[in-house]
């Protein structure tokens, strides 16, 4: 089957997705908008998947309700992926997940690229019941199933994700243990001296944290998980495995395409200009696939809710040729651990200086610095203390008039 849209396709139907479909909209937009999702669910929010999900509190988490799509004139097509893209021809060719040969070609003006991520699978894990990753709400909700019948849980990764997640599961009433082979959670993107006052944290809920040592081989009774070996030979018991060793970016159907791909040592992805766009005539990326060039003529791919619908705003504001502007705004995102929201406002490095300025033994709030000037603040249950660092992080700011 072919066709011949003529308007905008938005290709991922997660959050970058509908709030650039529904910014072109708000910008003026009148062309036809169509949505393509390979999922079966309508455009749902992630960050509620490790958190209130899991818990229980929510079974749904969709960004918009049924309704939107039809009163915005923004065609959802779910349970379709694409398979291959044409610049040269303007098109994309979509194919139905559970039958590949049913396929349709889709002409376009602009097309949209929002893929986001697949997990990292952790080696050796393949068909094995028990073990799991988080991404999409059918991995939550399969993950949340297994729960009550369980006892142990062992958490592979100690970044944001995984430390949600063993936080989520030891609120659960599981004995979990959080494995890490660096020297503390968190320390990849915020450094061990965070990552210290974020392992205080789960320690004094009760999560067994093992750091320095990465996993050797998952044990099973059959096909079924029954522990972990770790690195120092060590055996953790466990009824579930969870796995958070990061993610990959989905660009398999640019295969051919001649679209430009970052560099793995930049973050991969695809590469864009400063707005979005790629090498490829109107064809543009956002969220956690795009890699985006900096003010300072370097790229970065960075996977926060608040990085992809500012990145969304700007791309609906190029292809409408709006005249509104995105206000500029220190980038933003947070992580729920128990009880406490871990804020990180800025451009915050592991290799910065981290000054720790307020410390009450759970509570924290810390600045980050380079060559002397601030660059980031995280806190934890300090909504206060980091969103008055903001006008601070819009200009270059010495830290020594915030220690001072």
């Amino acid at each position: 089957m072919s066709g011949s849209s003529a308007g905008v396709i938005v290709v991922g139907a997660g959050l970058g997705g509908i709030r650039v479909a529904e910014g072109l909209r708000s910008n003026g937009y009148e062309g036809s908008i169509t949505l393509i999702g390979a999922e079966p669910h309508p455009p749902y929010d992630r960050p509620p998947l490790s958190k209130s999900v899991l818990l229980g509190k929510e079974d749904r988490v969709d960004l918009k309700p049924p309704e939107f799509f039809g009163e915005s004139s923004i065609e959802l097509r779910m349970g379709e992926r694409v398979r291959a893209i044409s610049p040269a021809d303007h098109t994309v060719t979509v194919e139905n997940v559970d039958d590949p040969d049913r396929t349709e070609t889709l002409g376009y003006e602009s097309l949209i690229l929002a893929t986001g991520l697949v997990p990292r699978p952790l080696p050796g894990t393949a068909g094995i019941s028990g073990v799991h990753v988080l991404r999409t709400i059918s991995d939550a909700l399969a993950l949340r199933e297994e729960i009550d019948g369980a006892g142990r849980a062992v958490v592979v990764g100690a970044g944001f994700i995984g430390c949600e997640v063993a936080a989520s599961l030891n609120q659960r009433g599981l004995t979990v243990t959080l494995v890490e082979p660096a020297p503390t959670p968190l320390a990849v993107a915020l450094g061990p001296e965070i990552g210290a006052l974020v392992t205080r944290l789960h320690v004094a809920n009760g999560v067994d944290v093992r750091t320095g040592v990465g996993v050797d081989e998952i044990l099973t009774n059959g096909s079924a998980v029954r522990g972990v070996r770790l690195g120092d030979g060590s055996v953790v018991d466990a009824d579930i495995v969870v796995v958070g060793i990061g993610s990959i970016p989905v660009v398999d159907y640019l295969d051919g395409s001649g679209i430009e791909l970052a560099p793995r040592e930049s973050g991969g992805g695809i590469a864009c200009d400063e707005c979005g766009k790629t090498s490829a005539p109107d064809v543009y990326a956002l969220g956690d696939v795009a890699n985006w060039r900096t003010e300072d003529g370097g790229t970065r791919r960075v996977e926060h809710w608040t990085h992809t619908v500012e990145q969304a705003a700007e791309v609906a504001h190029r292809i409408a040729r709006s005249d509104a502007t995105t206000p500029a705004a220190p980038p933003y995102f947070w992580s729920d651990q128990f009880d406490l929201k871990i804020q990180v406002l800025g451009r915050p490095a592991a290799t910065d200086e981290v000054h720790i300025v307020d410390d009450d033994g759970r509570k924290f709030l810390a600045y980050y610095s380079r060559d002397g000037i601030l660059t980031g603040v995280v806190g934890a249950g300090k909504v206060g203390g980091v969103m008055k660092t903001r006008p601070k992080l819009l200009t270059p700011t010495p830290i020594a008039d915030l220690l001072g």
